[in-house]
């Protein structure tokens, strides 16, 4: 583990709006947000298809040709990892409202705004740097085909119906590493810490505190009760290839994102560059969302008590 240098807090003075699409009352809150704004002075751009609830002149987000202070994401988690790819190297800090169920990501609701307006401009907030995946498919020939970026996972699985794939993982430093094996899947997950309570958890990885510097290496569905999730180095690049018939291979990035395997193609996944600067309010600790959102170590008498004084 490593300790990141404390990152320096923002001046605010224009935020970015990436918002979910279809979301019941979005444009009320899309307004709401325009005029707090408005209110304390400070400029807004909104992604294009949510404009029409702002301010007629509001400009449409553009983070390479106005990049603002800070990204607000207005949504759930997988509207902030859509953000995530707007602010990727960048260092722009990224805030997520929680418009939806989970929020694992998000630090404020969608009754917050204001309020997290105000402890925007008072600098009561942290910025957390998490790092990122670089996961970079090349050809049988051994020249890159395309790069991508993701701040949850990269998943190898099979497309379509129910299928097993034969899969094969090394693990080491970047064009040395070293076979673990190859199993029978559905499919592998490679996540960061920040991942770890997303799918890597669903299919029985471990829950890895964010500040933690590593990678997690977890089949899915294994046709074997030998293999079992793998926490290696962020230092280490992880290479996973199909072992046999390769057609129908899939390349998924943080769940939104990817392409299919050509023959032959394979993915070697490591650290990415800067990390990602995601903003957190006080009062908000990894383990107290671990407890609220996921009910991790609540004992049953402890919900009941806290029903029980909230009047419910």
């Amino acid at each position: 583990m490593t300790h990141e240098e404390a990152t320096p807090l923002p001046r605010i003075r224009h935020l970015g709006v990436v918002v979910r699409r279809d979301t019941p009352g979005i444009g009320r809150i899309v307004a709401e947000l325009a005029h707090e704004c408005a209110v304390r002075g400070l400029a807004l751009s909104v992604e294009e298809h949510a404009r029409a609830a702002a301010p007629e002149g509001t400009p449409p987000f553009d983070p390479e040709g106005n990049p603002p202070d800070m990204v607000i994401a207005l949504g759930g988690d997988g509207t902030l990892l859509r953000a995530s790819r707007h602010v990727f190297g960048t260092g722009i800090p990224l805030l997520g409202v929680n418009l939806g169920n989970l929020g694992f990501l998000t630090a404020a609701g969608s009754l917050e705004v204001a309020t997290s307006l105000d402890r925007l401009l008072a600098g009561a907030f942290t910025v957390e740097p998490r790092f990122t995946l670089r996961a970079t498919v090349f050809g049988s020939d051994g020249e890159e085909r395309e790069t991508f970026r993701a701040l949850n996972d990269v998943v190898v699985h099979k497309a379509g119906v129910a299928r097993v794939a034969r899969l094969e993982v090394k693990v080491g430093p970047a064009g040395d590493e070293e076979e673990v094996g190859s199993f029978s899947a559905d499919g592998v997950i490679v996540a960061t810490p920040t991942g770890s309570t997303a799918y890597n958890l669903s299919a029985g990885g471990p829950i890895v505190v964010p500040r933690m510097e590593c990678l997690t290496v977890t089949p899915i569905c294994p046709f074997t009760l030998a293999v079992r999730p793998l926490v290696v180095s962020s230092n280490d690049a992880v290479v996973v290839r199909g072992a046999e018939d390769d057609r129908w291979l899939v390349l998924t990035v943080d769940g939104q994102d990817g392409r299919e395997f050509a023959n032959g193609e394979w993915v070697r996944v490591e650290r990415g560059g800067a990390p990602l600067q995601l903003v957190r309010f006080p009062g908000r600790s990894f383990f107290s969302t671990l407890r609220k959102k996921l009910k991790w170590a609540v004992h049953p008498s402890s919900e009941d008590g806290a029903d029980a004084a909230s009047g419910h």
